[in-house]
């Protein structure tokens, strides 16, 4: 019997976002900039990350408490070796009804069938422009667009979709690229989702100016002749407002988290590669989960712990940030997988 944990405000723990790594091929300015990700950065040592075991251990602790839908993430969570045999001791967990990946989608042309076969449902595609150029630019490894969009493809073709495609819009970076992307995926079967440039940890640069806001996008998309409907949310705690094109041609998502926040309805826990509990995306520090696990603990003191975790949780920083002074330590992205 599934024992359904809630925190001090009541919000369900039902989301798993599972780091396999902090290290990632691209360079991304609001994610790994390579002036603070450089040659000489200090990644995580073998040692210190989880090993897969581990990771399907406390999954499945998790979803006896009440997570429902698990996440792999990085870093890019392609470089770790094997990852499919991750996928396929978490897809066998009883109670799992949603086992998703994200990727920055340079390596999943070759790895998307052997993702499926392996129990995958669905990924998610990290991908910023069409513009080759400017895509080249964003990731900083000048990496070729054409060889995500042929990732894309390839998961679609393995049936690992809908395949749904996050674009962080930055002014005076790749706004102009809104309309071209959405121009692009309409009608494709895949599902894109702007997302508003967030202030997640402290080497991105993050400015109040640079935010291109949920409203502005919509105009833009509208502006454009691309006429859209609201839809309803499918699920508590999705993160993403939906939209359908008027003439059935698909739909997209705007996730708001500076404009809009929606910390109210967040469900989600997120595990670092080295084995760290974090309760928010905005957090500071995280509950050392793998010297626990690595001390002996048994499993009764690790549903112990991951009840003490949740049931005190707080969070709210999307809400609180116009009042409040942040923090100089939070957490990267690259460290907790967004």
């Amino acid at each position: 019997m599934t024992t359904a944990l809630t925190d001090t405000f009541g919000r369900p723990l039902r989301d798993l976002r599972i780091s396999v790594t902090d290290r990632c091929n691209f360079r991304c300015s609001y994610c790994m900039p390579k002036d603070v990700f450089g040659p000489d950065h200090a990644f995580l040592p073998r040692e210190a990350v989880l090993t897969y075991e581990e990771v399907e251990r406390f999954a499945r602790l998790a979803v006896g408490l009440g997570v429902r839908k698990l996440r792999i993430t990085g870093g890019e969570p392609l470089l770790r070796r094997d990852v499919h045999l991750l996928v396929q001791s978490l897809a066998s967990i009883e109670g799992v009804e949603d086992l998703a990946l994200t990727t920055n989608g340079a390596a999943l042309a070759t790895q998307a069938p052997r993702l499926a076969e392996a129990g995958l449902h669905r990924v998610t595609v990290s991908l910023d422009a069409l513009d080759d150029a400017l895509f080249r630019r964003m990731n900083d490894m000048d990496f070729p667009v054409a060889r995500v969009l042929e990732g894309i493809d390839a998961a679609t073709a393995a049936g690992l979709g809908p395949v749904k495609v996050n674009m962080v819009v930055q002014r005076g970076i790749n706004e102009d690229q809104i309309v071209p992307m959405a121009q692009w995926f309409r009608g494709r079967g895949v599902i894109l989702r702007f997302i508003e440039f967030m202030d997640v940890g402290t080497t991105n640069g993050w400015s109040r100016e640079q935010v291109v806001g949920a409203e502005e996008i919509i105009e833009r998309l509208e502006a454009a002749g691309l006429g859209l409907e609201t839809l309803p949310a499918t699920e508590e705690g999705e993160v993403a407002r939906r939209y359908a094109y008027a003439d059935g041609e698909g739909e997209i998502g705007v996730i708001a988290s500076v404009t809009r926040p929606f910390c109210r309805t967040c469900t989600r826990l997120r595990l670092s590669a080295d084995g760290r509990l974090f309760t928010c995306l905005f957090a500071t520090q995280g509950f050392d989960l793998k010297s626990l696990m690595r001390r002996g603990a048994s499993d009764e003191d690790l549903r112990t712990a991951l009840t003490s975790l949740w049931g005190a949780r707080t969070d709210r920083w999307s809400e609180i940030r116009a009042a409040s002074s942040r923090p100089d330590d939070r957490i990267e992205m690259s460290y907790i997988g967004g």
